[in-house]
């Protein structure tokens, strides 16, 4: 109900910033603030909505929105604006899934995946259509069907659909960051090369051979690379029933690990331990070998490494800049644009079983299946992109073939 002398706020000009104030229901003024009024379909969400941007203190916050309660408002439901702007086609589901992935989240939110995507769906749109129209409408003069016209979608298609589908690793690199297991023998500085990478004492330092009997995981962008780092137990034969457990965890740590930095002890001659932990550091995707304690003389002979190590000080500080190089070769961020790198497990599953599904079309091909009985796959490699995006197939192809062959005029 309006105040007498105050104008509404859906009385004033829709997408304006206007300064006013909130009352509460019995008319005292909660608050001078600001607010918004978009009216459909010019709005996040599609919707008439408003938005009110009030002072920060949690009592009036509070008030505020006793006072909307009261007038017949409700909160939000967790993700439902977004929700709703996909109901209401503000947004497809590559959008809407991508609000928190960091530089890729824009891209996304623009609907490069989106598009990379449709660009696939339509391939097979074209492909399926054509299928029907001289199915369908036999009387037409429409151009015969043939396989080979299959063989060459579904080849494009899939061709498309595996450079995608590569982009998932880099992708959850990116919004997850790198598996990055630190290992080596007991007191090489695993645990000092943790803390010179983030610039705090995050794990024990000891001279103690053995400090560190469990993992110790932390983030941190190095060469402009997330990294998940796992500063590991040191890795040797023992007989200490916890230490065992704890080098364990650490062989455990590298099984997951995408990168495995290796670190030897320049200051003392290799030994087995050292054999042990470069064998199962080789069977990491990617490995870095750093020679630490290089301040002090050297006494490792480093001829028989499988690869040029970098030599680094983790107490001085030194080697870091040539680690941060050697981690962005080994990790470049790719030449895709912003938003054109599948970010969640959803994605690419639904683009792996399309995918398959495009495989078992070219395998029917070869073994002389017919057009008909291969083109059920097709169709589940649409329904499967359509489920990231939100499409809805058969009334894709449906439009399709009327717009494209003009059929049954």
């Amino acid at each position: 109900t309006p105040f007498a002398g105050k104008t509404p706020l859906l009385e004033r000009p829709a997408q304006s910033l206007i300064y006013g104030q909130l009352y509460d229901a019995d008319g005292a003024v909660l608050d001078n603030c600001l607010a918004t009024f978009s009216v459909a379909p010019a709005s996040y969400t599609g919707e008439d909505t408003a938005e009110l941007q009030c002072h920060g203190s949690p009592t009036m916050l509070a008030a505020g929105l006793e006072a909307l309660f009261a007038a017949g408002a409700r909160q939000a439901k967790a993700g439902e604006f977004t929700r709703r702007a996909f109901l209401n086609g503000k947004m497809d589901l590559t959008q809407a899934e991508t609000v928190s992935a960091a530089k890729n989240a824009v891209g996304q939110l623009s609907g490069a995946m989106g598009k990379k995507i449709d660009g696939i769906y339509n391939q097979l749109v074209d492909l399926l259509a054509h299928f029907h129209a001289v199915l369908d409408y036999p009387d037409e003069d429409i151009e015969p069907f043939e396989a080979e016209e299959i063989a060459q979608s579904v080849g494009k298609a899939a061709q498309d659909l595996a450079a995608l589908r590569a982009t998932y690793r880099r992708g959850k690199q990116l919004t997850q960051g790198v598996p990055c297991a630190i290992v080596g023998r007991p007191n090489a500085g695993k645990s000092s090369l943790l803390n010179a990478i983030l610039g705090y004492d995050r794990a024990i330092v000891t001279d103690i051979p053995g400090t560190t009997r469990d993992t110790v995981e932390e983030k941190a962008v190095l060469g402009g690379v997330l990294l998940r780092l796992i500063d590991t137990a040191g890795l040797r034969e023992t007989g200490d029933v916890v230490e065992q457990m704890g080098v364990r965890r650490s062989l455990d740590a590298l099984e997951r690990a995408e990168l495995a930095l290796v670190v030897l002890d320049g200051s003392a001659p290799l030994d087995d331990n050292d054999k042990m932990v470069l064998d199962a550091a080789a069977q990491v995707e990617e490995c870095i070998i750093l020679v630490n304690k290089s301040d002090l003389p050297q006494q490792a002979d480093l001829s028989g490494l499988a690869q040029a190590p970098l030599l680094i000080s983790a107490k001085a500080g030194t080697g870091l800049e040539a680690l941060e190089a050697e981690i962005a070769r080994r990790f470049p961020a790719g030449a895709e644009q912003q938003g054109e790198l599948l970010t969640n497990a959803r994605q690419a599953e639904a683009a792996q079983r399309a995918e398959q599904a495009l495989e078992a079309v070219r395998d029917g091909l070869e073994a002389g299946m017919s057009p008909d009985a291969v083109l059920s796959d097709v169709e589940f490699a649409m329904a499967a992109l359509a489920e990231v995006t939100g499409r809805r197939v058969t009334e894709d192809v449906t439009a399709r073939i009327f717009s494209r062959f003009c059929v049954g005029k």
